[in-house]
């Protein structure tokens, strides 16, 4: 069973990973109230919500993060409040059934999809310890045929 630390550890690589694996679009899709939709990073992260509030690294990385995509313009700038009090949120306008249903199946292939990468990321990572291995028993003749 592995430690807390551990576990920590392994959410920051899946969330390194995921950022890697986002363009700029695929993080304009997840704008909720002018950040990151923390329950959509959490779902393709394959983690808890709690972990972005509650790792630290991954606190600060996700700020960072957000940081970065406000000043390429990705995400909107923080607007501050006006003085007659909060602004109502906007409604959205209501969608004929088959859009809803393609917009449902498009946001699950997305988050497969970057699901897949993050996997992909952490086989090559993986990979690229054997490739050592491999050398060094090819170097020694050791290599099985």
């Amino acid at each position: 069973m592995a430690s807390g630390q551990q576990v920590a550890e392994e959410n920051v690589r899946k969330f390194t990973a995921w950022v890697a694996s986002k363009t700029d679009d695929d993080f304009r899709s997840m704008v909720l109230r002018g950040v990151l939709s923390r329950t959509d990073i959490a779902a393709e992260c394959g983690f808890a919500k709690s972990v972005l509030s509650q790792n630290p690294r991954i606190r600060d990385s996700l700020k960072d993060l957000e940081a970065g995509l406000r000043e390429r313009g990705v995400l909107p700038k923080p607007a501050a409040e006006p003085a007659g009090g909060p602004v109502e949120p906007r409604t959205r306008q209501a969608e004929g059934v088959g859009s809803l249903r393609d917009a449902e199946r498009l946001k699950r292939l997305e988050q497969e999809n970057a699901s897949l990468r993050a996997e992909l990321a952490e086989v090559k990572r993986a990979l690229s310890r054997y490739a050592v291995l491999q050398e060094a028993l090819a170097e020694t003749g050791r290599l099985p045929r």
